[in-house]
Protein backbone atom coordinates (compact mmCIF):
# COMPACT_ATOMS: atom_id res chain seq x y z
CA UNK A 1 0.00 0.00 0.00
CA UNK A 2 1.16 3.30 -0.70
CA UNK A 3 0.31 7.09 0.09
CA UNK A 4 0.00 8.98 -3.20
CA UNK A 5 -3.92 9.49 -2.40
CA UNK A 6 -3.05 9.48 1.40
CA UNK A 7 -6.14 11.63 3.12
CA UNK A 8 -8.01 12.26 0.14
CA UNK A 9 -11.25 11.86 -1.15
CA UNK A 10 -12.36 10.80 -4.58
CA UNK A 11 -15.29 10.06 -6.07
CA UNK A 12 -15.52 7.52 -8.98
CA UNK A 13 -18.53 6.59 -11.15
CA UNK A 14 -18.69 3.42 -13.17
CA UNK A 15 -17.46 1.62 -9.89
CA UNK A 16 -19.17 -1.66 -10.09
CA UNK A 17 -16.85 -3.45 -12.63
CA UNK A 18 -13.67 -2.79 -14.90
CA UNK A 19 -12.23 0.32 -14.96
CA UNK A 20 -14.14 1.84 -12.14
CA UNK A 21 -13.66 -1.03 -9.84
CA UNK A 22 -9.92 -1.63 -10.67
CA UNK A 23 -9.79 2.53 -9.83
CA UNK A 24 -11.18 2.04 -6.93
CA UNK A 25 -8.86 -0.58 -5.54
CA UNK A 26 -5.87 0.88 -6.72
CA UNK A 27 -7.12 4.60 -4.91
CA UNK A 28 -7.49 2.89 -1.90
CA UNK A 29 -4.71 1.07 -1.97
CA UNK A 30 -2.71 4.63 -2.03
CA UNK A 31 -4.82 5.76 1.05
CA UNK A 32 -7.91 7.63 -0.79
CA UNK A 33 -11.66 7.16 0.93
CA UNK A 34 -13.16 6.60 -2.29
CA UNK A 35 -17.13 6.93 -2.72
CA UNK A 36 -18.25 4.67 -5.36
CA UNK A 37 -21.40 4.98 -7.67
CA UNK A 38 -22.71 3.10 -10.26
CA UNK A 39 -26.25 2.24 -11.95
CA UNK A 40 -25.64 -1.39 -11.23
CA UNK A 41 -25.71 -3.02 -8.16
CA UNK A 42 -22.47 -4.57 -8.32
CA UNK A 43 -21.10 -1.12 -6.52
CA UNK A 44 -21.70 -2.51 -3.37
CA UNK A 45 -19.35 -5.44 -4.04
CA UNK A 46 -16.81 -2.89 -4.89
CA UNK A 47 -16.93 -1.35 -1.58
CA UNK A 48 -17.11 -4.62 0.19
CA UNK A 49 -13.65 -5.07 -1.93
CA UNK A 50 -12.25 -2.46 -0.13
CA UNK A 51 -13.35 -2.04 3.36
CA UNK A 52 -13.99 1.36 5.38
CA UNK A 53 -12.59 3.39 3.36
CA UNK A 54 -15.12 2.95 0.78
CA UNK A 55 -19.07 4.54 0.54
CA UNK A 56 -21.01 3.04 -2.61
CA UNK A 57 -24.45 4.45 -3.91
CA UNK A 58 -26.29 3.30 -7.05
CA UNK A 59 -27.19 5.95 -9.50
CA UNK A 60 -27.47 7.43 -12.63
CA UNK A 61 -24.39 9.39 -13.72
CA UNK A 62 -26.27 11.36 -16.54
CA UNK A 63 -29.00 12.80 -14.08
CA UNK A 64 -28.61 15.90 -12.44
CA UNK A 65 -30.18 15.37 -9.20
CA UNK A 66 -28.31 11.82 -9.18
CA UNK A 67 -25.03 13.46 -9.83
CA UNK A 68 -25.24 16.68 -6.88
CA UNK A 69 -26.69 13.91 -4.34
CA UNK A 70 -23.34 11.79 -4.71
CA UNK A 71 -21.32 15.20 -4.32
CA UNK A 72 -23.49 15.87 -1.41
CA UNK A 73 -22.87 12.28 -0.25
CA UNK A 74 -19.35 12.54 -0.43
CA UNK A 75 -19.04 16.16 1.24
CA UNK A 76 -21.40 14.97 3.83
CA UNK A 77 -19.23 12.14 4.88
CA UNK A 78 -16.06 13.66 4.27
CA UNK A 79 -16.22 16.97 4.32
CA UNK A 80 -14.53 17.89 0.87
CA UNK A 81 -13.60 16.03 -2.75
CA UNK A 82 -9.90 15.64 -3.71
CA UNK A 83 -10.72 13.70 -6.79
CA UNK A 84 -13.72 13.20 -9.14
CA UNK A 85 -13.45 10.41 -12.02
CA UNK A 86 -16.42 10.52 -14.40
CA UNK A 87 -15.78 7.08 -15.50
CA UNK A 88 -19.53 6.06 -16.36
CA UNK A 89 -19.89 4.66 -19.85
CA UNK A 90 -22.62 3.30 -22.85
CA UNK A 91 -21.26 1.50 -25.56
CA UNK A 92 -24.41 2.63 -27.68
CA UNK A 93 -23.85 -0.25 -30.40
CA UNK A 94 -22.04 0.14 -34.05
CA UNK A 95 -25.29 0.95 -35.97
CA UNK A 96 -24.30 3.50 -38.61
CA UNK A 97 -25.25 6.89 -39.23
CA UNK A 98 -27.93 6.15 -40.98
CA UNK A 99 -29.62 3.11 -38.83
CA UNK A 100 -29.21 4.74 -35.35
CA UNK A 101 -32.19 6.34 -33.82
CA UNK A 102 -32.62 9.93 -32.22
CA UNK A 103 -33.29 7.95 -28.98
CA UNK A 104 -30.35 5.55 -29.08
CA UNK A 105 -27.53 8.93 -29.85
CA UNK A 106 -29.48 10.85 -27.00
CA UNK A 107 -29.51 8.48 -24.47
CA UNK A 108 -25.89 7.87 -25.07
CA UNK A 109 -25.06 11.47 -25.11
CA UNK A 110 -26.80 11.81 -22.11
CA UNK A 111 -24.45 9.17 -19.94
CA UNK A 112 -21.55 9.38 -21.62
CA UNK A 113 -20.93 13.14 -21.91
CA UNK A 114 -23.87 15.14 -20.05
CA UNK A 115 -22.42 13.10 -17.36
CA UNK A 116 -18.83 14.27 -17.34
CA UNK A 117 -19.80 17.66 -17.69
CA UNK A 118 -22.36 16.99 -14.51
CA UNK A 119 -19.34 15.45 -12.63
CA UNK A 120 -17.39 18.99 -13.54
CA UNK A 121 -20.27 21.26 -12.80
CA UNK A 122 -21.13 19.96 -9.16
CA UNK A 123 -18.02 17.71 -8.05
CA UNK A 124 -15.75 21.11 -9.75
CA UNK A 125 -17.89 23.60 -7.88
CA UNK A 126 -17.54 21.79 -4.69
CA UNK A 127 -13.36 22.15 -5.14
CA UNK A 128 -13.55 25.47 -6.37
CA UNK A 129 -15.74 26.65 -3.36
CA UNK A 130 -13.56 24.88 -1.28
CA UNK A 131 -9.98 26.46 -2.14
CA UNK A 132 -7.88 23.30 -1.93
CA UNK A 133 -7.19 22.18 -5.46
CA UNK A 134 -8.31 19.38 -6.79
CA UNK A 135 -7.92 16.68 -9.92
CA UNK A 136 -11.57 16.00 -12.05
CA UNK A 137 -10.35 13.01 -14.75
CA UNK A 138 -13.42 12.34 -17.49
CA UNK A 139 -12.97 8.83 -19.15
CA UNK A 140 -13.15 9.10 -23.12
CA UNK A 141 -11.92 6.59 -25.38
CA UNK A 142 -9.75 6.21 -28.53
CA UNK A 143 -12.97 6.09 -30.20
CA UNK A 144 -13.01 10.22 -29.64
CA UNK A 145 -9.81 11.09 -31.45
CA UNK A 146 -10.44 9.80 -34.58
CA UNK A 147 -12.68 7.20 -36.25
CA UNK A 148 -12.69 3.42 -36.60
CA UNK A 149 -12.57 2.62 -32.65
CA UNK A 150 -16.64 2.76 -32.02
CA UNK A 151 -20.14 3.58 -33.47
CA UNK A 152 -21.26 7.17 -34.30
CA UNK A 153 -22.57 8.23 -31.28
CA UNK A 154 -20.28 6.59 -28.70
CA UNK A 155 -17.21 8.27 -30.97
CA UNK A 156 -18.77 11.69 -31.07
CA UNK A 157 -19.91 11.17 -27.36
CA UNK A 158 -16.20 10.74 -26.00
CA UNK A 159 -14.98 12.75 -28.60
CA UNK A 160 -17.23 15.85 -26.76
CA UNK A 161 -15.46 14.44 -23.71
CA UNK A 162 -12.11 15.55 -24.57
CA UNK A 163 -13.12 18.73 -25.38
CA UNK A 164 -15.52 19.06 -22.61
CA UNK A 165 -11.70 18.34 -20.66
CA UNK A 166 -10.06 21.27 -22.25
CA UNK A 167 -12.62 23.60 -21.79
CA UNK A 168 -13.28 23.04 -18.31
CA UNK A 169 -9.82 22.75 -17.72
CA UNK A 170 -9.73 26.78 -18.81
CA UNK A 171 -12.46 27.66 -17.14
CA UNK A 172 -11.23 26.62 -13.93
CA UNK A 173 -7.99 28.54 -14.43
CA UNK A 174 -6.31 29.80 -11.06
CA UNK A 175 -8.50 27.15 -9.27
CA UNK A 176 -5.42 24.91 -9.20
CA UNK A 177 -8.17 22.41 -9.97
CA UNK A 178 -7.43 20.12 -13.01
CA UNK A 179 -9.50 18.72 -15.60
CA UNK A 180 -8.34 15.80 -18.08
CA UNK A 181 -9.46 13.02 -20.41
CA UNK A 182 -8.46 9.29 -20.42
CA UNK A 183 -8.86 7.84 -23.34
CA UNK A 184 -8.69 3.66 -23.46
CA UNK A 185 -8.35 1.35 -26.01
CA UNK A 186 -9.70 -1.83 -26.00
CA UNK A 187 -9.95 -3.28 -22.02
CA UNK A 188 -12.19 -5.55 -20.60
CA UNK A 189 -14.80 -4.45 -19.15
CA UNK A 190 -18.75 -4.61 -18.36
CA UNK A 191 -19.41 -2.74 -21.75
CA UNK A 192 -16.94 -4.67 -23.48
CA UNK A 193 -17.41 -8.21 -22.52
CA UNK A 194 -19.44 -9.80 -25.53
CA UNK A 195 -16.59 -8.93 -27.40
CA UNK A 196 -14.08 -10.81 -25.01
CA UNK A 197 -16.89 -13.57 -24.42
CA UNK A 198 -16.99 -14.23 -28.03
CA UNK A 199 -13.38 -14.59 -28.38
CA UNK A 200 -12.80 -16.95 -25.82
CA UNK A 201 -15.90 -18.99 -27.45
CA UNK A 202 -14.55 -18.77 -30.72
CA UNK A 203 -10.64 -19.74 -29.27
CA UNK A 204 -9.44 -16.30 -30.76
CA UNK A 205 -8.64 -14.36 -27.68
CA UNK A 206 -4.94 -14.49 -29.85
CA UNK A 207 -6.29 -11.99 -32.13
CA UNK A 208 -8.21 -9.50 -29.84
CA UNK A 209 -6.16 -6.07 -29.85
CA UNK A 210 -3.86 -7.48 -32.38
CA UNK A 211 -4.55 -3.74 -33.90
CA UNK A 212 -2.31 -2.11 -31.65
CA UNK A 213 1.44 -2.19 -31.76
CA UNK A 214 1.34 -4.40 -28.19
CA UNK A 215 -0.45 -6.70 -29.61
CA UNK A 216 -2.97 -6.85 -26.92
CA UNK A 217 -6.35 -5.58 -25.46
CA UNK A 218 -5.31 -3.96 -21.59
CA UNK A 219 -6.12 -4.78 -18.47
CA UNK A 220 -8.35 -2.50 -16.85
CA UNK A 221 -5.76 -2.06 -13.68
CA UNK A 222 -3.56 -0.69 -16.27
CA UNK A 223 -6.33 2.05 -17.12
CA UNK A 224 -6.41 2.74 -13.14
CA UNK A 225 -2.84 3.15 -12.91
CA UNK A 226 -3.72 5.73 -15.66
CA UNK A 227 -6.56 7.19 -13.94
CA UNK A 228 -3.95 7.08 -10.59
CA UNK A 229 -1.22 9.10 -12.22
CA UNK A 230 -3.53 11.68 -13.32
CA UNK A 231 -5.63 11.48 -9.33
CA UNK A 232 -2.03 12.58 -7.92
CA UNK A 233 0.33 14.98 -7.34
CA UNK A 234 2.46 13.07 -9.98
CA UNK A 235 0.70 14.65 -12.87
CA UNK A 236 0.48 17.86 -10.91
CA UNK A 237 1.69 19.76 -14.26
CA UNK A 238 -0.77 18.02 -16.52
CA UNK A 239 -4.13 20.01 -17.08
CA UNK A 240 -6.67 19.88 -20.21
CA UNK A 241 -4.73 16.99 -21.90
CA UNK A 242 -6.12 13.74 -23.83
CA UNK A 243 -4.13 10.62 -22.53
CA UNK A 244 -4.28 7.64 -24.54
CA UNK A 245 -3.42 4.55 -23.03
CA UNK A 246 -3.84 2.07 -26.08
CA UNK A 247 -0.93 0.04 -26.52
CA UNK A 248 0.02 2.68 -29.13
CA UNK A 249 -3.22 2.40 -31.60
CA UNK A 250 -3.75 5.96 -32.16
CA UNK A 251 -0.13 6.50 -32.64
CA UNK A 252 -0.35 5.90 -36.60
CA UNK A 253 -3.22 5.82 -39.35
CA UNK A 254 -4.43 2.50 -40.76
CA UNK A 255 -1.74 1.01 -42.82
CA UNK A 256 -0.44 -2.56 -44.09
CA UNK A 257 1.64 -4.06 -42.23
CA UNK A 258 5.16 -3.88 -43.95
CA UNK A 259 8.56 -5.33 -44.29
CA UNK A 260 11.59 -2.27 -42.94
CA UNK A 261 12.11 -0.34 -45.94
CA UNK A 262 9.29 -0.69 -47.84
CA UNK A 263 7.41 2.06 -48.60
CA UNK A 264 3.67 2.69 -47.92
CA UNK A 265 1.17 4.00 -50.55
Amino acid sequence: MGNLLEDRVAIITGAGSGIGRASALRFAEEGARVVLADSSDSVHETAGMIGAAATACQMDAGAEEDVAGLVALALSTHGCIDVAFANAGIGGGRDGVFDISVAQFTEVLRVNLIGPWLMVKHAGKAMVDARRGGSIILTASVAGLRSGAGGPAYSASKAGVINLAQVSAQQLSESNVRVNALCPGLTETGMTKPVFDLAREKDVMHKVGRLNPLRRAARPVELANAALFLASDLSSYVNGQALAVDGGLSSSHPVTRQLPGQVAV
